[in-house]
């Protein structure tokens, strides 16, 4: 069976978002601090159809994070926020703009239905109100054998984190304090099987990587 890996950034206090998240401002108050490491990074730009740019040691993290992905998890909040029903005559298509750096088949967590957005690149997003057990049975059969990537945000970290069903955990440990805002591990008292087995050190970034044997 194809593996559930959870890849998330977080700051040294252990939130993986800032307080006073917002539409305008996703990550919250000194959010965007725990990315700064990846924007200069070449296999991140051309994700995003920039040029150039580093190669250190998270460009191999990040390459291996991105291997063998065929579907995505994440949740509402992470999409784009605007809580609620969406609105029928003008949803709104969340923060990834027209070619969301995916490519695949992304499942968000909802308790609002909504038709499948398809959008550039191959990213189609489905919107799943069942709960997390359909939306990792359908992320698992999009992926046609591959493994599926759990996105976030924290909420959704946290609901398949208790329930044991993350196989992989990466963790990009930021060396900065948010304060407040969300926690990773909120609330969670084990690690659920997960062992630390393999740790990278590179610019402003500390990577700790987690499995199940």
């Amino acid at each position: 069976m194809s593996k559930l890996r959870l890849r998330i950034a977080m700051s040294l206090d252990g939130f993986v978002a800032g307080p006073n998240q917002s539409v305008e401002n996703p990550l919250g108050a000194g959010g965007m601090r725990l990315h700064e490491w990846v924007f200069p990074l070449r296999v991140w730009r051309a994700m995003h159809g920039l040029e150039g740019a580093e190669v250190n040691e998270s460009s191999r993290v990040v390459e291996e994070s991105m291997a063998n992905i065929g579907a995505t998890i994440m949740g509402r909040n992470m999409f784009g926020g605007h809580p609620g029903p969406w609105d029928p005559k003008n949803p709104w298509n969340g923060w990834w703009g027209s070619n969301p750096p995916y490519h695949h088949p992304v499942f968000v967590l909802t308790h609002y239905a909504r038709e499948p957005l398809k959008l550039e690149g191959g990213t189609t997003f489905y919107f799943v109100t069942d709960g997390i057990d359909a939306a990792l049975e359908q992320a698992r059969r999009a992926a046609a054998g591959k493994d599926v990537q759990l996105a976030g945000g924290a909420h959704a970290a946290r609901q398949y984190f208790a329930a044991g069903l993350v196989d992989e955990m990466l963790i990009h440990l930021a060396p900065t304090l948010l304060g407040s805002g969300e926690r990773l591990f909120q609330g969670i008292a084990n690690l659920r099987g997960l062992e630390l087995v393999q740790t990278v050190a590179a610019p402003n970034v500390t990577h700790l990587k987690f499995t199940k044997r």
